[in-house]
């Protein structure tokens, strides 16, 4: 399939060093070595002033306020170590923290800067909504607008309903699933994570696995019974569940590219059975998009892999950077949903102005020409890079990705599900993890998180990183 990165170790061709490529005479190796003792000057410079001494003190004073000094367990840096980064603004593919440490960024805020952080066109039309208010509690046009967009560009999508978060999302079409099918068994994957409702909080990846919880206390053991779980891209362990469930499983659920367990992508065949599978039981297919919804594509993952499901949930590149979640599918599905049917959902904030104003101009860039060409070429670029020199350097390390999403795990692979996953050498991982931050490059702190790129990365911005990458690798 053109354009899949697949996470398994890639066959790459040797370039030659930047190094072999200039100095090819005894001038060019004077100014080679020249060069090259004011990089060294410069990198040792920029150690030297590295320092998290603010976001030390900051982290302190919030471990104080908010439970372990986050609000959201994965900034913790619980399983890279070290000292979480407190940051004070962001623009294009660059973070800045308030110690003045610049970074090279690919967490995109988690996904949703797919044009880059703080785009002057958004926030432009952000200044504008404001002024005519900032959430009005009933409907405004700007809710057609992106439901228009939402609709034409998703195959599964004929009614959508905007909420706040990809959690509310997810709740809402698990809600919807089981009214519309009067059934109640789900089916989920371990390692794919849809948000911390109880029902989901089973073999969860993303924090979860982070924080090494299996699940969360809190969550009755009523909640989970109907939940049953997979390995990702097993069809057999599937074809048991729905032999064993005959008649009761309303839907499967799954992220048709896995990004909270690391980067995973579906075996060719995977996504088709259960499409097959699920229409012969009478049975709902559910794509959780969050993440891959106009990443992959512009339609997401069920337009790049030419499977439709029957209901998908969107969130994080449809807000533009602020808080927003969908879900949407077939329209006698929808009209399930309240007001026009029985099954109750509700949200205060819900189509307000400002994230239907960012997400507007967000998909409207992504419109344009080129768009999917440059996350494609970049992220290639990236992925085999780094690859490329974790090999050379002697590490076990394999990786992929498609379009604007990657991930490499230090493992040899092949990387098919969370199990494959877990092998990774994590203490390895936090150890690059860390070197990596002092050379100005912020991945996910977690080695089971994918990593996103955008168009505002530039080719600078990805040789920059595989240098530095180099250089830690060779540490390790």
């Amino acid at each position: 399939m053109a354009g899949i990165g697949l996470s398994w170790p890639s066959k790459l061709t040797e370039r030659p060093t930047h190094a072999s490529a200039v100095c090819r005479s005894a001038t060019s190796l004077t100014r080679c070595c020249a060069s090259s003792v004011k990089m060294t000057v410069s990198v040792d410079e920029k150690k030297k002033n590295f320092t998290l001494k603010n976001s030390e003190d900051a982290f302190n004073a919030a471990k104080e306020l908010m439970p372990g000094g986050v609000n959201s367990p994965v900034r913790a840096f619980t399983s890279v170590g070290g000292q979480p980064i407190i940051f004070d603004s962001v623009k294009g593919s660059h973070m800045r923290d308030i110690d003045g440490n610049d970074y090279i960024d690919y967490v995109g805020s988690w996904g949703p800067a797919i044009i880059g952080h703080a785009d002057d066109e958004v926030l432009a039309a952000l200044a504008e909504t404001m002024k005519k208010g900032t959430s009005f509690g009933a409907p405004c046009l700007l809710e057609n607008t992106l439901a228009e967009m939402v609709i034409s560009a998703v195959p599964s999508i004929e009614m959508v309903r905007f909420v706040n978060s990809g959690t509310e999302a997810c709740m809402g079409v698990l809600r919807l699933a089981r009214a519309y099918t009067n059934r109640q068994k789900i089916i989920k994957f371990e390692g794919c994570y849809h948000g911390h409702a109880d029902p989901f909080l089973v073999k969860a990846g993303s924090g979860v696995a982070t924080l090494g919880l299996p699940d969360s206390p809190g969550v009755p053991k009523a909640a989970t019974t109907d939940t049953l779980t997979s390995p990702y891209n097993d069809i057999e362990t599937i074809k048991e569940l729905f032999n064993t469930n005959k008649g009761e499983i309303a839907a499967v659920i799954l992220e048709p590219t896995v990004g909270n367990a690391g980067f995973i992508t579906p075996k060719p065949e995977f996504l088709s059975f259960l499409r097959e599978i699920t229409k012969e039981n009478d049975s709902l297919l559910i794509f959780d998009e969050v993440m891959t919804g106009f990443r992959l594509a512009y339609g997401g993952a069920q337009e790049y892999f030419g499977i439709t499901p029957d209901l998908t949930t969107l969130g994080k590149i449809i807000g533009g950077g602020l808080p927003v979640g969908a879900y949407g599918g077939r329209r006698d599905i929808m009209e399930m949903v309240a007001p026009a049917g029985p099954m109750y959902q509700a949200g205060t904030l819900s189509g307000n102005p400002l994230a239907m104003t960012a997400g507007i101009h967000t998909l409207k860039r992504l419109q344009g020409s080129g768009t999917y060409e440059h996350l494609d070429r970049v992220t290639n670029q990236l992925i085999n890079g780094i690859l490329n020199v974790g090999k050379k350097a002697g590490h076990a390390i394999s990786g992929g990705y498609i379009s604007g999403m990657f991930g490499f795990f230090f493992t040899d692979g092949p990387v098919y599900n969370f199990e494959d996953a877990k092998k990774s050498d994590t203490a390895k991982f936090a150890k690059f993890y860390r070197g990596m931050l002092e050379e100005g490059v912020y991945f996910a702190p977690s080695q089971f998180e994918a990593g996103f790129t955008s168009l505002a990365h530039t080719d600078q911005d990805i040789q920059q990183t595989i240098d530095a990458a180099e250089k830690v690798l060779r540490q390790l």
